[in-house]
């Protein structure tokens, strides 16, 4: 699905990606962690063609993406702070990115999930941060991709909706699809992910299943896994 050979990004003097080379299969929950200023952001906007690698190369479906745009129309994306026009209603922006994208869209069903309903004649500056980020879910959710990226997808989350998140990807896991995370909520990604890969100042520091994870750093929850990561590079 996804492989990345040789990624370099510097911002400046500063270097973001560092030789970051990743093979991501088909099918599957992935999880990108890292601690802040790890890459995490900059490694999935170079996915989606929003950042610019200096070098090295990123086929999806064996297909180079630079200076390719029509790729993103088989990916749905939930950028971790949703942005929008405060003057729209819900359904307004719904309507818009269903026109944007001409595809068909089941946003019904999502709607009727997150219990969107009472919100649709809602102007988005008057919904609360939670509600927002249902609204987000829905844009991401909407169309039939193979490829799903989520930013951050539990913030604001209420617990039912955040359960109704939950079933909403392993339901499109089922259905075949990819979908990439990033998540500072180790339970999160301890009950769902099949696979991880966490980074550190711009590299690939492990790339294995959380069972792997475990055993590697010699601990029994993801959470102290990750810390001991962290202490140890700190040493």
């Amino acid at each position: 699905m996804i492989e990345i050979t040789n990624l370099h990004k510097r911002f400046g003097k500063v270097q973001v990606l560092e030789g970051i080379s990743l093979e991501i299969k088909g099918g599957g929950i992935f999880a990108i962690l890292g601690p802040n200023g790890s890459g995490k952001t900059t490694l999935i906007k170079s996915i989606l063609g929003m950042v610019i690698p200096q070098s090295g190369t990123i086929l999806i479906e064996n297909k180079p993406i630079k200076d390719q745009w029509e790729y993103r129309n088989n990916l749905n994306y939930l950028p971790q702070i949703a942005q929008f026009p405060e003057n729209l209603t819900v359904e307004e922006l719904i309507g818009m990115i269903k026109n944007l994208r001409g595809q068909t869209a089941n946003d019904k069903e999502l709607i009727e999930l997150f219990g969107l309903a009472p919100f649709m004649d809602k102007k988005l500056g008057n919904l609360s941060g939670g509600t927002k980020q249902k609204v987000n879910l829905v844009l991401a959710f909407m169309f039939n991709c193979p490829l799903i990226i989520l930013d951050e997808p539990t913030t604001g989350l209420d617990p039912v909706s955040l359960i109704n998140l939950k079933g909403l990807i392993n339901k499109e896991k089922e259905a075949g699809k990819t979908i990439l995370i990033t998540t500072h909520i180790m339970d999160f990604v301890d009950t769902m992910a099949d696979e991880i890969v966490f980074l550190l100042e711009g590299k690939i520091y492990f790339k294995g299943t959380v069972a792997e994870l475990k055993k590697k750093s010699t601990q029994n929850d993801l959470e102290h896994a990750i810390a001991t990561i962290l202490t140890e590079k700190n040493v």
